[in-house]
């Protein structure tokens, strides 16, 4: 019996290796923040047998089965540690428009890179290609690898799910309750904020559709692709995987095509810190304080004025300690306080795992507040940009963290009062233990899903796809029926005024002549 299960096992290794697809991921941004997503996927889908070819700024430093980087590393300014204060007050502007300049229209040029160049007029024939990852946000000249191998493009979206890829998808996208990316609105809106949401999502998406078809042009250079629009370069994705889940960010409709993955790239096993950060959170008996505004921000670039808040604050809720990541901590301003240690880069989830981690001071980044929710500790947001500002107001609203509105809005009472009743109020903690456990609540983990619906479309292609990406915008939504059964309303109110004249003629024509005869008549009599 035991010869026979060894056997068994050997058998389906091998089957599921002979079995195992070949995949191409295209990852042309260079920010750490969303490799942290595509990492673990990667990896699993190698793991699983699969050989996958790797386009990133991230080679692996060292081999990994199946595994085969194509390094565009160098080819781009750096985003970890890179982003200061000066550039913080811009980005607090960011639009639509500047998010497609800098993460879409500036990325395509990379279709130019030698290497990018050689997958596509090189392809790998022995095996070829059986589907395509690419991350979507807003750069569609890369979806272009599907039409161009012919094979299913699977859709990696590193935040919650856009107004403008619903939209494109299966225009399910709903202002009325559901918020658009750059609004910073709940699910619950009065009559004021679903006003500005229903504008901005459709201006939005006005801005999406113009400013990326300018892209087009890169796709037809480099692919030969020619007459390609955005809206049928999104048609091709057979499957979007998302950062995102229902505990989060509410009930929304969403196709069978879009699957929620949201904590994919959270390692609860195998993190450590190092001893001195071990012995000052273990010897933090008080409890302890996470600060940091992500992989791109430093910190230490603030203002005079912001810093000294952040330095009062901490004084003020001493024994309890502060762990706070700065770039460079030679150009922070003097006057640390003692409760306060500094590092270039902390092993995140192993910091909040912590027993002693009491709050977390967040720009309200997705990875890092999901990690918050996963490992159970309130925050408070300060948020710098873009959808951080939805997510912090989102966790605000569920009593999980204490927004501060903006970094411009901070002051030393605000950071103070906040640091208080997080640190003090059990119901922060409560609430945000609950909202864990509803985050983990599912039939398998996100990268055991994400695998799955990968593989899924590896033996299905394009089986998901909605129905809807073959009608035009107007058979979408109806207008071409409302505008003919208009059209039907308005020829039977024709047709019945016509008939109805016809009527009243034939009946009282004669009378009204004999009648105008009479009147007639008695005119000439009186004269």
């Amino acid at each position: 019996m035991k010869v026979l299960s060894t056997f068994l096992v050997i058998l389906a290794t091998c089957d599921h290796v002979t079995n195992g697809y070949r995949i191409l991921g295209v990852f042309p941004f260079q920010g750490y923040s969303h490799w942290i997503m595509i990492e673990p996927l990667m990896e699993g889908l190698a793991q699983r047998g699969h050989q996958v070819d790797v386009i990133s700024h991230f080679p692996r430093n060292k081999a990994v089965p199946n595994y085969m980087d194509i390094s565009i590393s160098g080819s781009m300014p750096k985003f970890e540690n890179n982003i200061n204060s000066t550039q913080i007050f811009t980005f607090n502007h960011f639009s639509i428009k500047d998010l497609i300049h800098v993460t879409g229209t500036m990325l395509c040029k990379l279709l130019a890179h030698p290497k990018i160049q050689n997958v596509i007029k090189n392809p790998p024939q022995d095996p070829p290609y059986d589907l395509v990852i690419v991350e979507v946000l807003v750069s569609p000249c890369f979806l272009a690898f599907g039409r161009h191998l012919n094979v299913p493009i699977v859709g990696l979206v590193n935040i919650n799910f856009p107004d403008w890829l619903n939209k494109l998808h299966s225009d399910l996208f709903n202002p009325s309750y559901m918020p658009s990316f750059i609004s910073p609105f709940g699910q619950q809106m009065n009559f004021k904020e679903r006003m500005h949401n229903f504008f901005m999502a459709h201006l939005t998406f006005a801005e999406f559709l113009y400013l990326t078809s300018f892209q087009m042009e890169d796709v037809e250079k480099n692919f030969g692709i020619k007459n390609a629009t955005v809206i049928d370069l999104h048609n091709d994705i057979s499957l979007y995987l998302v950062d995102s889940h229902i505990s989060l960010y509410g009930i929304k409709p969403l196709t069978p095509a879009v699957v929620d993955v949201g904590g994919l790239h959270i390692k609860n096993d195998n993190v450590t810190l190092s001893s001195e950060v071990q012995k000052w959170l273990d010897e933090s008996k008080d409890g302890c304080v996470y600060f940091t505004f992500g992989s791109m921000i430093r910190i230490e670039t603030f203002s005079k004025e912001i810093i000294e808040i952040f330095y009062t604050s901490f004084k003020k809720i001493a024994p309890v300690r502060v762990l706070m990541k700065v770039a460079k901590k030679e150009d922070l301003l003097p006057g640390l306080p003692d409760n306060v240690m500094t590092q270039s880069w902390f092993p995140q989830n192993a910091v909040l795992k912590h027993r002693n981690i009491r709050a977390f001071i967040t720009h309200g980044g997705i990875k890092g507040t999901q990690e918050a929710i996963y490992f159970g500790v309130p925050m408070i947001g300060i948020p710098l940009f873009l959808d951080q500002y939805l997510n912090i107001v989102i966790y605000d609203k569920k009593k999980v963290a204490i927004s501060l509105n903006s970094i411009h809005d901070v002051t030393e009472e605000k950071l103070t009062s906040a640091l208080n009743s997080i640190l003090k109020d059990p119901i922060y903690r409560k609430n945000v233990q609950k909202l864990s456990k509803l985050f983990v609540d599912r039939p398998m983990s996100a990268l055991d899903t994400a695998i799955f619906w990968v593989e899924y479309v590896g033996r299905n292609g394009n089986i998901l796809q909605s129905p809807i990406i073959r009608l035009y915008w107007w058979q979408r939504n109806l207008l071409d029926l409302y505008a003919f059964s208009l059209f039907v309303v308005i020829a039977v109110l024709l047709i019945l005024r016509f008939i109805l004249r016809k009527i009243k003629t034939f009946l009282f024509g004669s009378y009204m002549d004999i009648k105008k005869e009479i009147a007639e008549f008695t005119k000439k009599k009186n004269t």
